[in-house]
Parts: structure tokens; sequence; C-alpha cells
């Protein structure tokens, strides 16, 4: 099976894409192109969170924190979150990364890091999602969300949207537009204190609070992502897309998994930027590329082993990485729909035993993957093209969860 999406669009897609992560291409002659790239590294098992600089590997800062964290970048770049699931709290880091667009150009802002004097207190932080100028928190252990702004919180204030999620239960919820996508347990079923729902379906809810139309089935919910104006989550029968809609709030359709399918499905989503698609896992040791918008939209990618983690590639819309638990990184071409490349990276990581045991994570910047190692105590460095590591980076204790923040702009 092949997606529909076609390789010619695919490819005059990532054509355009490339006028826009060249900034500064059309610059006056009076801006200097400024290039900077921060590492966000959080220890698997001390409470920190470390701000690295990328180009020489120096420790830009260290903050404690109260728990394991959980990172995850704001859309703009400017703010990292750390959500300590077992801490009940999730902090807000500056990055010192701001871009400002200028149309023809973006400028480039460099500052300090800094942990910034907000937290987030609910039980038991799970997802962060961002969009847009905003960011969404769930807790597991709440019967809430929170939407809040992000210039807020670099301002150093705390004003929360609030969303009703019903009952407890391990969720999420997404913005589209003024309405609200947020995930619905099963209220019918009795759990043990120690235990929450399952989750069942969609919801969509209004400015005010309401819900629109009727609950969308989507068993075991779980796992979201954004690519272009569509929303896609991940359910036992397939795929459930959100499309923004009119007067009636977004579309909500759900993708089936084909026939022909292994059964198992699909619990973690990545959105395609610069090109509308995307790429989920399909059980351990497959990957799925969906076209929303195909007759087929699935395009299954088997993988030699067990997967660790998997990553987009935000410059080269066509690269995806994926880790193996053999140690092998592997580069997806999304417009071949297969794997073009692959090489040994790390010694293996098993996925048996605990869910949460230390494993490598991925990150991309500039042209480079970063991968860490928490065996070895190192941040390995592989050239996205080569797959070559170019350098190491010592980072103390169990290096973990890592996001990436930069790139380059106009400096005056």
């Amino acid at each position: 099976m092949r997606l529909s999406l076609t390789r010619n669009r695919l490819l005059a897609a990532v054509a355009a894409s490339l006028v826009f992560i060249a900034p500064g291409a059309f610059a006056d002659e009076d801006h200097e192109t400024k290039e900077a790239w921060r590492l966000f590294v959080a220890d698997h098992t001390n409470p920190v969170v470390r701000v690295i600089d990328f180009k020489d590997g120096k420790e830009l800062g260290r903050y404690d924190v109260k728990g394991y964290a959980s990172l995850t970048a704001s859309a703009s770049g400017q703010t990292v979150f750390a959500a300590q699931t077992e801490a009940d709290v999730i902090h807000a880091i500056r990055t010192g990364i701001n871009f400002s667009d200028h149309g023809e150009h973006r400028d480039l802002e460099v500052s300090e890091p800094a942990l910034l004097p907000v937290t987030f207190e609910g039980k038991r932080p799970g997802h962060v999602v961002p969009h847009d100028d905003h960011v969404v928190l769930f807790y597991d252990r709440a019967d809430k969300a929170e939407i809040v702004d992000e210039a807020d919180i670099l301002d150093g204030k705390v004003e929360k949207r609030i969303v009703d999620t019903i009952k407890p239960h391990h969720g999420v919820a997404v913005t589209m537009g003024r309405y609200v996508l947020v995930s619905a347990p099963n209220t019918e079923i009795e759990t043990k204190p120690d235990e929450l729902p399952p989750r069942i379906g969609l919801r969509v809810v209004d400015e005010k609070g309401e819900q629109v139309g009727e609950m969308a089935r989507c068993t075991d919910l779980h796992g979201e992502a954004t690519s272009a104006r569509l929303v896609a989550f991940g359910c036992k029968e397939g795929v459930l897309v959100a499309r923004p809609g009119g007067l009636d709030g977004p579309k909500l359709t759900m993708l089936p998994y084909p026939d022909d399918f292994p059964k198992t499905y699909t619990g973690t989503l990545l959105g395609g930027k610069a090109m509308q698609f995307f790429l989920g896992n399909y059980g351990d040791d497959k990957l799925v590329l969906i076209d929303a918008d195909a007759e087929q939209p699935y395009k299954l990618i088997e993988l030699p082993t067990r997967r660790v983690d998997f990553q987009l590639d935000p410059a080269e819309p066509r690269n995806a990485y994926i880790l193996t638990e053999d140690g092998d990184l592997h580069v997806l071409d999304v417009v071949k729909g297969a794997i073009v490349n692959k090489a040994k990276v790390t010694q293996p990581y098993s996925k048996d035993g605990h869910w949460r045991d230390p494993r490598p994570r991925l990150a991309v910047a500039d042209g480079q993957i970063a991968v860490t190692d928490p065996r070895h105590s190192l941040v390995r460095v592989v050239d996205a093209d080569t797959l070559k590591e170019t350098r190491t980076i010592a980072v103390e204790g169990q290096p973990f969860s890592i996001v990436a923040v930069g790139g380059s702009g106009a400096s005056h």
C-alpha cells in the first residue's frame, strides 16, 4: 500500500518549505546572520534540568526541580515546560531564544536562560500540548486541563482557562480555534482508588465549556499531533482526525486501520510541519505514515527491532529518525515511505523491563541528531546526513528527556 499523497506533491511541498527555513536569505545588508542552538536535558533519576550550549557543549544553566521531568518546548521555542508527574507540578524555563518575524527575514535575539518564577500545580500532570501562542496542561488525577498563554508565563504571570475533563483520567486536551478537543473517560465503570478509568472517546467543547455534538468513539485514546490545520489522535479502531469546521465546530473523522494490518494500534503520533502528514507507532516494531486526505491513508513501515524513540526533522521535512533497541538509528524518507539509511549509534537498550527504565531519547538540532545515552552519561551528536558520531557531550548523571531549541536569524 502507498500513500496517495504523491511523490510529486510531497517534493513540491518540500521545495516550498525550504523558502521558509532559510531566514535571512533576503535580509538587508546591515543584517548579520546569527545562529544559536540549546539543548534542554532532564536527568532520569535526579530532579534536575540542564541547559547546554549545543555549539560547545558548555552548561549554561542547571535548575533544581521537584521530581523526574518530561520536557516539552513551546511552539515558539521561547519556553520549555518540565512536567513532573510524580511531584504534581510543572515548571517553566525561559530558553533565551527568541525569533521575531519580519516578512522576508526573521530576527534572532539570544539571552540567558532562566527558571521562571511561575509553577503550575495539579495532581499528576501528564500531557503538555503546545499550540500557537499558548499551551494546554492536562492533569491525570484531577478533573481539569488548563490553557495558559505563553506571553503571560514569560511575564511571570499565571492566568488560566480551565477545561472540565469530567473525571480524572490519563488523557489529553488540544485547542482548535475557539474550541477544545478533550479526551472522554468511561464514567460508567467503577475503578479502584489507585486506578484511572479508560478513555473511550473525544469530546469537542466550546469557549463556554459546553460540549458540541456527540462524543466521537476512540477506544484507549492516546497520543496526539497537529499537522497544518489537522489534529490526530491514536485509537484502537484507527486514527481519529479533527478538521476545522464552521459554526458547528470541528469535524471528527475516524480513519480505520486496514483489514490486512496486524491487530495492534497507534499510541504515539508526530505531525509534519512543512507538509501535512502524521507519523505514528503501530505496535512496538512498526510505524505508520498517515495522509488523512488519501483514499488509502496508511503506509506501514516495518522495523527490524522494537523502537525506542522517533522524531521528525523540522528543517528537512522529508526526514524522520528512529532509534531501535539494537542501538541502530534509522532514517525514514517520508516521501518514499522507506528506510533509506541506518547506523549503530549506541549499545543495545532493551525495551523489556520497566517502561520508565533509562533509555535514549532523540532531538534534532542544526542538521544533527542529539541522542541521550544515560548508561554512559553522554549526549551523542550524530550527523544527520552520514549518521556518523561527530562528538559527545558529557552530562552528569543519567541524561534522559531532551529537547532542542534554536535556529538562525538576522542580528542588527
